[in-house]
């Protein structure tokens, strides 16, 4: 840490040289710039780096570094752990470069670090263009793929990590490079579900797929079908073509106009059919399930952009998530998941959803470090409340519903999905092979681990 007047100096030198804001705590602002969506986190930066460009990045990186202050990098501000803040450090805040460029002919588009999945999709709609997203509007799009990136699309289209073809990257030392498959390939390998452990994207490059039609379905049905509906759902998805995805989801019934207004606030099995495709075709495969009696039932087409609107969650509430990818959906596996249910945190925002994988995940490329690949299916307790006297009663049924399921485990996790679980959870989201390969892109890039406010990746 620098002495007080080296500091003062520094800051007001930040100040003066920043396009963006620059926020200390004493100034107007700061509380409101250092929210982020899990109202669980409340850590207080030395300084937040609002920045308007690349260039402010790097003053931002150098700042932080002359003083010796560690650094947190702020995209869509959706890390459960609250990654994107940190206490007595820098957080360099992305928010406003959110530019998104598409390149219909190359079927490829370019984004700015601080672009959250509504910048992109809303982009790429004209063009009848889209790429796999996370499965709300307000996710960030940096974080999201370099983090590997599951979302409806994945069966359809992969990971998002697999349509990446560059990152623009400011690293440790404040110098910049751009990594793709010819340019720094390791680095880029490292990218593949690394994160930000190697350097601040401040804009990457994706592959984009053809998305002409775009429907959906939403089945709401007592808790006590849940077992049903889970197999039926597990026959249509595992017998259907790899446009269908979406999730069986446990839920607290939303006050929607859908939903019958004496059941809004007491415990629904969700069934949600999402297909990259037409409302007809849609129709034919969910036949199975709209036979099963339900309380409420959605179904039609609808832009891809304003389907990952629906179903935004709220900012501010308490969160803790976790995840378990499986080997398979056996009959025991699904009782034990919807037996679970029955204990589930109600009313809250708490969800717990079992999501099918497959398609053109277990298709895509095996070099990355996404050690996920080849699960099936991967159940995802998604605890969200308001009050904090549930605290301890809402993070312990997240815990419960993985310890269930470990017997079904794979092993392997996607990342993106937990917290700060500890450093074996960080090598099951990479694995251990892979682990070794990307300390050593670490040591390269940032051998003093300035960028560890992450599922951190130590320089070997």
């Amino acid at each position: 840490m620098a002495p007080l007047s080296k500091a003062g100096t520094a800051l007001a030198a930040l100040r003066e040289d920043l396009a963006g804001d620059v926020f200390a705590p004493e100034d107007p602002g700061y509380d409101a710039a250092r929210t982020v969506f899990n109202g669980m986190i409340d850590r207080k930066p030395a300084v937040i780096a609002r920045c308007e460009s690349e260039a402010d990045v790097i003053t931002a990186v150098r700042f932080a570094r002359d003083l010796d202050l560690p650094v947190a990098v702020r995209g869509g501000g959706h890390s459960v752990a609250g990654m994107s803040l940190n206490d007595g450090g820098v957080v360099v805040d992305m928010r406003r470069m959110h530019e998104v460029t598409v390149h219909p002919g190359a079927k490829a588009v370019r984004i700015a670090g601080g672009a959250v999945m509504s910048h992109l999709d809303r982009a790429c709609q004209p063009y009848d263009l889209a790429t796999t997203g996370g499965r709300v509007s307000t996710t960030g799009v940096a974080g999201f793929v370099l983090g590997g990136g599951s979302g409806w699309l994945d069966r359809t289209f992969g990971l998002a990590v697999d349509n990446l073809l560059g990152v623009d990257l400011v690293t440790a030392d404040g110098s910049t490079l751009t990594a793709t498959a010819e340019d720094h390939p390791e680095l880029f390998w490292a990218l593949h579900g690394g994160g930000g452990n190697f350097g601040v994207a401040t804009s990457l490059t994706l592959r984009l797929h053809e998305l002409p039609e775009f429907s959906f379905c939403l089945l709401l049905y007592p808790p006590q079908a849940g077992p049903q509906v889970l197999r039926v759902y597990r026959e249509l998805i595992e017998s259907g073509p790899v446009e269908a995805g979406g999730g069986v989801i446990y839920l607290t019934a939303p006050p929607e106009p859908f939903v019958p207004p004496h059941l809004v606030g007491t415990l629904l099995a969700g069934a949600l059919v999402t297909y990259a495709g037409a409302e007809e075709d849609l129709r034919k495969l969910v036949g199975p399930l709209l036979a099963l009696p339900h309380e409420a039932e959605v179904l039609g087409a609808i832009p891809y952009p304003d389907f990952q609107c629906m179903l935004d969650d709220p900012p501010g509430l308490r969160n803790y998530w976790s995840a378990e990818y499986l080997t398979g959906l056996p009959d025991e596996l699904v009782e034990v998941f919807c037996a679970r249910a029955a204990t589930m945190p109600v009313p809250t925002g708490t969800q717990h959803a079992m999501f099918p994988l497959g398609g053109a995940i277990a298709q895509g490329p095996a070099e990355f470090p996404v050690p996920y690949r080849d699960a099936m299916w991967a159940v995802h307790p998604f605890g969200m409340w308001e009050d904090p006297a549930d605290d301890e009663r809402c993070r312990q049924w997240v815990k419960d519903v993985r310890a269930d399921v470990l017997p079904w485990s794979t092993g392997a996790v996607y990342l993106n999905f937990t917290g700060d679980e500890g450093p074996e959870r960080v090598v099951a989201g990479l694995g251990e092979e892979n682990l070794h390969r990307l300390g050593a892109v670490k040591r390269e890039y940032d051998p003093d681990n300035v960028f560890r406010f992450n599922h951190n990746i130590k320089p070997t």
